[in-house]
């Protein structure tokens, strides 16, 4: 983490999630665009008694390329005591206009209360509210509420990731529904705290890789279940101990491009299914209603929610032209000291890789009993979308472009490991299809043998990361939120090179030696304008 003159505990660190730089530049050119169906937000229309207002934390700085980790205090809070019932993150300019997402992304705000104690890390910092790329709105059932005070200390953790090389001014917004405690409105409401789960908890760098091909046969990979060694050092992550008893009352999931939903479970020692036997009933359609209003339970784990990525991108799951599914009002979980709640992620594969992934779910929890119980009743029903398609995202790319095929270009220079090649103002030295000829034409190694690449000095001291990704050929289109993505036959990911994190705190990467013959292309997942090629030959 680069140095700050903000002194944060160290246990922070394991709350700048939503860190990953998603690979979500994705797409098969030429699709079909299709009109989104239209989706109310949720929480659209306060209720009696809440006041709705916004606030605006900025101005922000965001140098050309950036892609780092900042935190700033938040002056801008409500002035009194008071229940935040509703939730709403943003990203604007000056004028309040939303900018274009294949040109700046909000990659991830969190909301943190330094005053307070955060459950699932058992330390000051309370991780309050957060959103990823896909804005996901947070709103409480009536009568449940986060309990504001306003002499709280609140910070915000958020990473604005800059696709261009100009820079801009931006402000993170959020607008809340908001009771205060002098109103009417307020007596009688519930506080709700907010769980933390994540399948790569306390983690500095909360990220995996999802490597295509991988998982199982029908293309879809689970974290941690699919991976053969999640957790090395013996920390299980994805895991929390309820410490009190309480009522789940709402959440809904968070994942990178490529993700198809995060599921939550509940294990409890000792427990079992108690729904209604359906086997016992003899016809077919009355068998299969049964079993579909019955709770999922295998062995003493049931199933209590899953948030599914509802994608209103026109070439699939491939892009952050999506929204999450969160739990409906209704929803209630009884929960008891001792249970364990835990925590996954599905992604697909069949398309391409998805590097620096994650999965998250925040969940609400309030005191007490009341909840239904998950082995005896049905609570994972299919939830609601938070919002529908955000028009910020209408630039999907893929598009036809004047950049070549480099398979039809000659061979450039040939060279040698010893012989590296400068990433530089956001370009390749040689092979870049950005360039014209001959500067363009990809660099020639001999099967066996590698190709270095190397950060600028100058890109290193402003950190702009860049990174060397596998993308199928000929990866020219124009560049969007949808392409282009790390579809290559052959997979290979230099990791975002630079010193600080979300880097890998090297400079340098050399190509795999066991690549067959033939010319390769790659692109920046983190700047995805920039496109490159190699050749390997005899």
């Amino acid at each position: 983490m680069r140095p700050s003159s903000l002194r944060i505990p160290a246990v922070l660190l394991s709350a700048l999630l939503l860190v990953a730089l998603s690979a979500t530049f994705a797409g098969t050119a030429g699709a079909k665009p299709r009109k989104p169906p239209v989706v109310p937000e949720a929480g659209a229309t306060p209720y009696p008694g809440v006041q709705r207002m916004t606030f605006r934390v900025g101005p922000l700085a965001v140098t050309p390329g950036q892609n780092r980790i900042s935190n700033k205090l938040i002056t801008e809070k409500p002035d009194v005591d008071g229940w935040i019932t509703r939730f709403k993150p943003n990203l604007v300019f000056e004028d309040g206009t939303v900018p274009r997402s294949d040109r700046v992304m909000f990659h991830h705000g969190v909301w943190i209360n330094l005053s307070r104690r955060d459950a699932t890390n058992n330390s000051a910092g309370e991780r309050m509210f957060a959103s990823g790329e896909e804005k996901t709105i947070t709103a409480f059932p009536k009568g449940y509420g986060y309990h504001y005070k306003a002499g709280d200390q609140l910070l915000l953790n958020y990473m604005i990731h800059n696709l261009k090389p100009q820079p801009m001014q931006l402000y993170i917004t959020y607008e809340i529904d908001f009771i205060p405690d002098t109103a009417p409105e307020a007596q009688g409401m519930i506080p709700v705290e907010p769980i933390w789960m994540d399948v790569q908890n306390h983690s500095g760098y909360p990220v995996f890789d999802v490597h295509k091909g991988s998982g199982g046969k029908d293309g879809k990979f689970v974290y941690p279940a699919d991976e053969d060694n999640p957790y090395p050092d013996g920390n299980i992550k994805n895991v929390w101990q309820v410490e009190h008893d309480g009522v789940l009352i709402s959440t809904a999931g968070h994942v990178h491009s490529g993700g198809l939903s995060t599921d939550l479970y509940l294990n409890r020692a000792g427990a079992r299914y108690e729904g209604r036997n359906c086997r016992r009933i003899v016809r077919k359609r009355k068998r299969v209603r049964c079993l579909r209003r019955s709770p999922k339970v295998r062995g003493n784990r049931a199933h209590l929610f899953k948030s599914e990525s509802r994608y209103w991108e026109p070439r699939g799951p491939i892009s952050w032209d999506v929204s999450m599914t969160g739990t409906k009002p209704g929803w209630r979980v009884q929960v008891h000291a001792g249970d364990m709640l835990e925590i996954q992620a599905t992604y697909e594969t069949k398309r391409a890789s998805w590097y620096e992934s994650m999965g998250i779910m925040v969940v609400y929890m309030a005191d007490g009993t009341g909840g239904r119980d998950p082995y005896r009743t049905k609570v994972d029903w299919r939830g609601k979308p938070t919002h529908g398609h955000l028009s910020e995202n209408e630039v999907h790319g893929g598009r036809p472009t004047k950049m070549p095929d480099a398979r039809r270009l000659p061979d450039g220079q040939s060279l040698t490991v010893s012989q590296p090649l400068s990433i530089a103002s956001f370009n390749y030295q040689q092979g870049d299809l950005n360039f014209s000829a001959p500067n363009n034409r990809p660099p020639v190694v001999k099967r066996g043998q590698s190709l270095t690449f190397e950060l600028g000095g100058g890109d290193s001291s402003q950190e702009i990361w860049h990174s060397l990704t596998s993308c199928a050929a000929p990866c020219n289109g124009s560049t969007g939120i949808a392409y282009p993505i790390a579809d290559g036959r052959f997979q290979f990911d230099s990791g975002q090179l630079g010193r600080f994190t979300p880097a890998v705190y090297r400079q340098t990467w050399t190509t795999p030696t066991n690549l067959p013959t033939g010319t390769y292309n790659y692109f920046c997942r983190i700047h995805p304008l920039m496109r490159g090629s190699f050749r390997v030959e005899q």
